[in-house]
């Protein structure tokens, strides 16, 4: 049996708004707004040398991430993990994490967070300021 496509499952990244707030570029292409998905939300993350993600956690959510280019360093809960290109990285619900381009080119990384949180707000809990707090949070859809 086959089922036909409805919606929209296909997204550039060219087509969503890069989010700065808390440092990097990071761009929010597959989420409950851009196509209807219920299970997570993911994207990419541009990082240029010695900029960072301010350390968050989340406490629904799991992140997958993949190294795509450059090397990047990732501390969890305090401990650093070195990553490069073909590297996949597992950051547990709640735990603590930062993300640093510690190399000296641009960094290319995929994202994917699931499961969704009960509400958009309660998805991400900064520990650290942002960088640019004025910013919003990158606005991936779901229930209100």
């Amino acid at each position: 049996m086959t089922t036909a496509i409805t919606r929209t499952v296909k997204v550039s990244a060219d087509e969503v708004a890069a989010n700065t707030k808390r440092g990097g570029d990071i761009r929010v292409t597959l989420s409950p707004k851009t196509v209807g998905c219920t299970s997570g939300f993911g994207g990419v993350v541009t990082l240029e040398p010695g900029d960072f993600v301010t350390e968050h956690y989340h406490p629904y959510s799991e992140e997958f991430l993949h190294v795509i280019s450059g090397d990047l360093r990732m501390t969890l809960d305090g401990e650093p993990i070195e990553l490069a290109p073909g590297d996949s990285l597992l950051v547990p619900i709640g735990v603590r994490h930062r993300l640093v381009n510690v190399g000296d080119t641009t960094a290319r990384c995929a994202f994917h967070l699931s499961p969704l949180a009960p509400r958009p707000e309660l998805g991400h809990v900064d520990t650290e300021t942002a960088q640019h707090p004025e910013q919003s949070n990158p606005d991936v859809g779901g229930a209100p």
